[in-house]
């Protein structure tokens, strides 16, 4: 049983320490952390999940990005970890799905992420053709998933930081 709440200040050090435990050292060092940094994650989509103890069990981040001449908004989502003891309980779903949920409600549109497409195929993402992530970042791992019928229709380029 897991509780599921907005990210907050006081979760910030918690979460990245879940971050190190779960991807490996120089994960930072990602195309999709250069889209990240000064940019804080989006409130209200990015969740953290809490046992019955209150002991951190999983977290998903969210962020705004921009694509191609800037006139198209998405979120990128990511990072999504689940403390290692707490794997195969399907919590990452619950955490992907739940945050997914609440997206559209607050306006978004369409979600991409870097990632597996047969782990992410599940919640209906699926590959960007067009749409180009910082590299070095393997095209075929650049998916979308529409929130909105079409909302991928006529996005294509670059995906830029938001400046905040």
């Amino acid at each position: 049983m897991y509780t599921l709440a907005p990210e907050t200040a006081d979760d910030q050090w918690e979460v990245e320490a879940l971050y190190d435990t779960c991807f490996a050292p120089g994960r930072t060092a990602l195309s999709s952390y250069r889209l990240r940094e000064g940019v804080p994650p989006v409130a209200g989509l990015s969740l953290v999940a809490r046992d019955l103890e209150a002991i951190m069990a999983g977290a998903i981040r969210f962020w705004p990005v921009r694509i191609g001449d800037g006139a198209h908004d998405a979120l990128l989502l990511g990072p999504v970890a689940v403390h290692p003891t707490r794997q195969g309980e399907g919590l990452g779903a619950l955490l992907i799905q739940s945050a997914l949920d609440l997206a559209a409600p607050l306006g978004w549109q369409r979600v991409m992420l870097v990632g597996d497409a047969p782990y992410y195929g599940r919640y209906g993402f699926e590959r960007l053709d067009r749409v180009i992530m910082p590299p070095p970042t393997n095209p075929d791992r650049v998916l979308g998933r529409a929130l909105v019928s079409g909302a991928w229709n006529g996005v294509y380029g670059d995906v830029q930081r938001v400046a905040r």
